[in-house]
């Protein structure tokens, strides 16, 4: 009876070795699949032809159907499915056939409600197929939101090299470097989609016979301002605290200046969502010098950001004033790159002198009085908000699907004069990842995403300010920062995709060392 005992654990043993190393194998594996998302997914950039059936009958050019191209998402879209699906099967026969297990945290509730939300919203949505899909140069809808959260809970499930945090943010370099090349192109009126090189790889797949409109920009990899200033703001702070925390001097001085280059394409963005992000940010990378293992070194990758950001604000605010009034300017009103002209006529000043009446012959018939042309808060964002959350109250429980505020927006609404300044604005996207998510998924949405918000900024606070393994604190303050210029940008499969990974990652880094060091206190004890 012993022998069998012992043959039967001796077998045990040998199986669960041989599940251990497989395990780590296809964990070595799925995270190679994370940094081709991250290193990935940001970058493909090609024209994509599709015949798009809206769901109303329309003369607004937006609205209509037809054949539409796109440049940004498509290709995007494309490579997060099929990295997902890879990644999925991956896990699965990790914990099928290896004896894998899944990590026990309140957040498998929260994306179990978020993931709920996504699919019923789609199928109650009155569009269905834009709801699924997004629009066709968004690519937002629910396919691409149930990616994000599943590579966030892959990310989440399985272990991590030591040096994983390094060659996630070397995985970004190039989309750095590329962005850089780009965008200082378009800001010096060079715009690299001009030449006919550039052209034909953007056209490269695109059907016999169509082209590029004559108004296409290659501003940079993602699809517009907001967007590459909101993520190249977080690139600034992601690399500004690998600088800050990394004992390695050399390193140290590469992630300073990759730092500076993130925060020079922030200001060619010329948007100021990207600028709020990082001051509300600098707390945080204050406690990181704090924290550091060598003061003094950290205090002085801050001061050489500094010293080289400074001469490449002045000179991109001398090239274009709005780099000053996009950053600086939200809180300094007054512009010193601006030259005055006094005998121009200020725009805000300018009256319509027969805009809000119209007399008959005998002045006997009035016209009503219009609302005042201007621009609400947020660059029209607070117009937006309201009218964005006026509809979601009238489908609450979940929404209209993801992805579908332009087929439901009130257009041509008179107040849109006092909002967006002229009633003829289309409205395509609701400038906030969270009303986006709100408008989309409705109250059951918004509660899933925002536990999943809450416990994952959470855990990244929790990192910053107590955890003595700092090196994660370089992916906590990327995810803080994503998520507060969300406030002001909307997702996207270029953007959005990366950084739930990043969350994951964070997440499941965190829990591992969690595991390690009750380990260490147990044996200990």
């Amino acid at each position: 009876m012993t022998y069998y005992f012992n043959t039967a654990k001796t077998t045990d043993l040998n199986e669960e070795c041989e599940n251990r190393v497989s395990r780590k194998r296809t964990d070595r594996w799925i995270f190679a699949l994370l940094l081709l998302a991250m290193a990935l997914i940001p970058l493909l950039v090609g024209g994509h032809v599709k015949n798009v059936v809206g769901p109303h009958i329309s003369t607004i050019g937006l609205l209509t159907s037809g054949v539409k191209g796109d440049l940004f998402t498509y290709y995007k879209m494309v490579s997060l499915i099929i990295l997902t699906v890879i990644a999925v099967i991956m896990l699965l026969s990790k914990l099928f056939f290896m004896n894998g297990k899944l990590r026990s945290t309140k957040l498998n509730l929260f994306i179990s409600i978020f993931a709920v939300a996504i699919i019923l919203s789609t199928i109650f949505s009155k569009s269905i197929s834009i709801a699924l899909w997004g629009q066709f140069n968004r690519s937002d809808g629910a396919i691409s939101y149930i990616c994000y959260l599943t590579l966030f809970f892959v990310a989440m499930n399985i272990e991590y090299p030591k040096r994983a945090i390094h060659y996630v943010m070397y995985a970004l370099y190039p989309f750095v470097f590329i962005n850089l090349f780009l965008i200082t192109m378009n800001f010096y009126g060079h715009d690299a989609m001009k030449y006919p090189l550039v052209q034909k790889m953007m056209t490269m797949f695109v059907p016999e016979g169509a082209s590029l409109g004559d108004n296409s920009i290659l501003l940079g990899t993602l699809n517009q301002w907001n967007y590459m200033s909101g993520m190249f703001a977080v690139m600034t702070v992601m690399y500004l605290a690998w600088a800050i925390i990394d004992l390695n001097k050399i390193r140290s001085i590469i992630n300073t200046v990759f730092a500076v280059v993130s925060f020079a394409i922030m200001l060619m963005s010329t948007s100021t969502s990207g600028f709020l992000t990082i001051v509300v940010l600098i707390p945080l990378l204050i406690v990181l010098v704090y924290k550091s293992g060598n003061y003094k070194k950290a205090l002085v990758a801050v001061l050489a950001f500094a010293f080289l950001s400074a001469p490449i604000f002045h000179i991109l605010a001398e090239k274009s004033p709005r780099v000053w009034s996009e950053s600086i300017g939200f809180l300094i009103e007054k512009n010193p790159y601006v030259k005055e002209q006094p005998n121009a006529m200020n725009a805000s000043e300018f009256k319509y002198t027969l805009e809000n009446k119209a007399f008959a012959a005998e002045n006997q018939f009035e016209l009503p009085e219009l609302p005042e042309r201007g621009i609400a808060a947020g660059s029209g964002r607070a117009y937006i908000w309201e009218k964005t959350y006026d509809l979601t109250i009238d489908r609450p429980l979940f929404g209209y699907g993801l992805d579908t505020l332009m087929y439901h927006f009130p257009h041509y609404n008179i107040d849109a004069r006092a909002g967006m300044w002229d009633e003829n604005t289309i409205i395509d996207k609701p400038h906030s990842m969270y009303m986006g998510i709100f408008y989309g998924t409705g109250i059951v949405g918004i509660i899933g995403f925002a536990g999943i918000a809450i416990l994952t900024v959470s855990a990244a606070l929790k990192i910053v300010f107590t955890r003595r393994q700092a090196t994660i604190a370089v992916l906590a303050v990327g995810w803080i920062a994503y998520l507060f210029q969300a406030l002001f940008n909307d997702s996207l499969p270029g953007s959005t995709g990366p950084m739930w990974t990043i969350a994951g990652m964070m997440i499941g880094i965190l829990m591992l060392n969690n595991d390690i060091e009750e380990k260490t206190n147990g044996r200990n004890d």
